[in-house]
């Protein structure tokens, strides 16, 4: 079964090679470009295996987190130590209707 990963990322450094991330996401199965560093990936590989494959072209100054909305899971590099508590003291499960 298909995960839906939810990507987000910031290159940080000015001149950052954006093409080499976006070629990469688009190799790791069916996608969407929902915003321009927001992106749906529909894939059979996990959260963890999405992050990883997508830092080996990222430097280390630049932030990721990819989302499995299936698996209610996240799993994320360089995000400010405050924001990654605050995810990791607040995830929930929880399904909110509007």
């Amino acid at each position: 079964m298909p995960s839906n990963l939810f990507i987000s990322y910031d290159l940080n450094n000015p001149g950052q090679n954006y093409s080499a991330v976006i070629e990469k996401i688009k190799s790791l199965g069916g996608w969407a470009n929902v915003q321009k560093s927001f992106w749906f990936l529909s894939t059979s590989l996990t959260a963890q295996q999405v992050a990883n494959a997508l830092w080996s072209v990222m430097d280390a100054n630049d932030s990721l987190i990819v989302i499995d909305a299936n698996a209610n899971d996240a799993y994320w590099f360089n995000l400010d130590s405050a924001v990654s508590k605050y995810i990791q003291d607040n995830w929930t499960a929880k399904i909110r209707v509007a």
